[in-house]
């Protein structure tokens, strides 16, 4: 396997860094698959619910998806919680994290925030403050991360509920995961 030669990124070549660049993208372009490889896992993660938090991402993108919701929106509502197995305190966050490069900055915050938004559903019967969300009541996509917990997140433990497989959704994967990503500050 072809290496750089630097053992210290100061030291490395333009060649070297081309070289490197080449080699993400291609990495890069496995990510869909990774990403449905990383939700499969949700169908044995966190228990104790009436279904497994895979189904309960299905759940969620297939009401967004018959909603008529942007085809980022829907993903957003699959991948939602795809951060509950490796970062189960700071899952909204992971999630939002792998949206952000691909979607909207509202879409980005309001999954970035969603953990928060929740609360107002459990918060009183765990002696939280249910209404914590109102932190954000000054942002402009603060009814909309409302909207997304009310219809899809907390309604979305239904084992009744008919809900896409996610076969259905890896087109959709593919397409928002295969976009040009957006690098901020980094683009500019």
């Amino acid at each position: 396997m072809q290496t750089v030669s630097f053992n210290n990124m100061a030291d490395g070549t333009p060649e070297e860094y081309q070289f490197l660049e080449e080699l993400e993208k291609q990495y890069a372009a496995g990510l869909p698959a990774r990403i449905e490889q990383s939700l499969e896992k949700l169908e044995n993660s966190l228990s104790g619910y009436k279904v497994s938090r895979l189904v309960h991402s299905l759940q969620s993108a297939t009401r967004a998806f018959r909603d008529k919701k942007p085809v980022e929106y829907v993903i957003a509502a699959l991948i939602h919680d795809i951060g509950d197995e490796l970062a189960p305190f700071t899952h909204s966050e992971m999630a939002a994290s792998i949206l952000r490069p691909f979607v909207a900055d509202d879409l980005y915050q309001i999954v970035r925030t969603h953990g928060v938004f929740q609360v107002y559903y459990y918060g009183e019967q765990m002696g939280l403050d249910k209404n914590i969300r109102e932190r954000y009541a000054h942002e402009s996509w603060y009814q909309e991360a409302i909207e997304f917990c009310e219809k899809y997140d907390q309604n979305c433990f239904d084992p009744s509920y008919p809900h896409e497989p996610l076969e259905f959704f890896k087109p959709m994967i593919e397409e928002v995961f295969s976009r040009e990503p957006k690098f901020g500050e980094l683009a500019s």
